[in-house]
């Protein structure tokens, strides 16, 4: 048989796949991206929330106190809470030794320059207030924003 003779017909190439539907690991790769999506949107609400309810009992806690004597000793008292999840003896602690430990373990002090903001700045009243007759609202405002930045920092962590 001669080979020229022979009816031969043109290789072809199959079809490509389809895009759609895609193949399996598609469907599990974009169930994945859209569980972690969902996952961190759940996370940052919880999150928030949690850090909303923690600012809810510093504020309340405050506006509750009538006199600036009594918002002192309620940011006292709240600090003291919060500086039991550092140490546990932390709220044993005082004089010096308590405004130093405040500022050991405050937030942000390296980058906003208050690394003694307890010990020589607004925090001093602390030390002092409790037992002061005529402790002024002008200095338990002052105190007011550094005890609520040192309490979230401390019990949103």
């Amino acid at each position: 048989m001669d080979p020229a003779s022979l009816p031969l017909r043109d290789i072809h190439p199959p079809l490509p796949p389809p895009l759609w539907p895609p193949a399996p690991g598609w469907w599990l790769l974009g169930l994945a991206v859209v569980a972690a999506v969902l996952g961190a949107w759940w996370w940052r609400r919880r999150r928030a929330r949690r850090r909303a309810a923690i600012t809810a009992v510093f504020d309340e806690a405050v506006a509750a106190a009538g006199t600036p004597d009594e918002q002192l000793a309620a940011m006292s008292e709240l600090l003291r809470r919060a500086a039991r999840r550092i140490d546990p003896r932390a709220d044993r602690l005082d004089g010096a030794a308590w405004l130093e430990f405040l500022d050991r373990h405050n937030p942000g002090s390296a980058e906003s320059g208050t690394g003694m903001a307890f010990s020589s700045g607004p925090g001093r009243v602390l030390l002092t207030g409790p037992w002061r007759r005529d402790v002024g609202g002008e200095e338990v405002e002052r105190l007011r924003p550094l005890a609520r930045t040192w309490f979230l920092a401390r019990m949103d962590g």
